[in-house]
């Protein structure tokens, strides 16, 4: 009885192995071929491929999708579609392929780049004003004349948020948000202030009239909570790696997202976020700069370069980096600070 169980089992298993192997094998039979293998396009450039067919199988037909997006395909089976709005960074090819009265599905991954290098602008100092040494800045941002700022647990403080008087850098308003969360950037948008966490995978709302709690949010796909800043209707939050998401508007949900490139490689690590004039300016964390980004393509287009600024602020032994970008629409001034800086620098980008 044990010997006939045994049978079974193994019978069982080796059927069980040889569907396994009869499908993975089916995939084997095709790959996706681009010319000359190349992997990495630019935009206007044109990616081409072809279906790889070792064992010469009758190919009925061939659906290509590009991001899960279906494209119209050659009568040979081919693909061909030049770059124009397409998003950048990593991206899937996948081909359904029928044939024989069955079908298999391959992908390969591609990289879209941008087709010019990013321009290098340098600044000016227009005016200073005094800022809270002792801020250890994550989010900045102007409604009117007033100065929002999210600030986090640096050195032992405890993470803020803060209302306060640009000019003199009177902070009117504070409010602690608690040991166990680090404060983050923060975006203002329907008269909320949303301001996230660095890991504890939390957002917070507070109303912005009085800064008391009125909500939370969580995160989704991206485990960590860096910058935030939005259009007037789509949220942008970054979250440290190449990703900058698109929130939606009421429930704040990641729904989609951009990744930032350059004509060379896919960027990360941005951090402070701003809106400004079409554009999301972003600081990049260790880095004495600020990057432009077009949010409809993730293209990398332009870099501010702050070098010097730092050193313009009293130099103390927590002094951080850069960090802090505030635009006020009103007058059309942009303004910048850094994590325990003494100064808020309002500049004018020199292209």
């Amino acid at each position: 009885m044990k010997k006939r169980n045994l049978f079974i089992i193994i019978t069982l298993c080796s059927f069980m192995y040889s569907c396994g192997s009869n499908s993975d094998t089916k995939k084997n039979h095709f790959s996706i071929k681009t010319n000359n293998d190349q992997t990495k396009f630019k935009l206007t450039e044109t990616v081409k491929a072809t279906i790889h067919n070792p064992k010469k199988h009758t190919i009925d037909s061939v659906a290509y999708f590009l991001n899960d997006k279906r494209s119209i395909t050659s009568t040979d089976f081919s693909y061909e579609e030049k770059l124009d709005s397409e998003k950048l960074g990593s991206q899937i090819l996948k081909a359904i392929i029928y044939y024989d009265g069955t079908q298999a599905e391959v992908s390969k991954k591609l990289t879209f780049l941008n087709n010019q290098s990013p321009k290098l602008y340098k600044y000016k100092i227009i005016a200073t004003h005094p800022h809270d040494q002792k801020a250890f800045t994550q989010g900045l941002e102007f409604i009117g004349d007033t100065l929002y700022e999210s600030t986090g647990s640096g050195k032992g403080g405890i993470s803020s948020l803060r209302k306060t008087d640009y000019t003199t850098g009177e902070v009117l308003i504070k409010k602690e948000i608690g040991k166990e969360h680090f404060g983050e950037g923060i975006t203002i948008l329907d008269d909320k202030i949303l301001q996230l966490t660095w890991q504890s995978k939390e957002g917070f709302v507070y109303d912005l009239k009085t800064l008391e709690k009125t909500g939370s949010f969580a995160y989704n796909k991206s485990k960590e909570g860096w910058g935030l800043c939005n259009d007037g209707v789509h949220i942008y939050k970054s979250d440290g790696t190449e990703k900058i998401w698109i929130l939606d508007q009421k429930t704040y949900a990641e729904k989609d997202y951009i990744e930032i490139t350059t004509n060379k490689k896919v960027k990360s690590k941005f951090n402070e976020l701003e809106w400004i004039d079409g554009k999301i300016y972003a600081n990049t964390w260790q880095k004495d700069g600020i990057a432009i980004i077009n949010p409809k393509n993730g293209a990398l287009e332009a870099v501010i370069d702050l070098s010097g600024l730092r050193q313009k602020v009293t130099q103390h032994e927590n002094l951080d980096v850069l960090n802090g970008i505030a635009y006020k629409k009103n007058t059309k001034q942009l303004f910048v600070t850094g994590k325990n800086w003494d100064t808020l620098f309002e500049i004018e980008i020199l292209k």
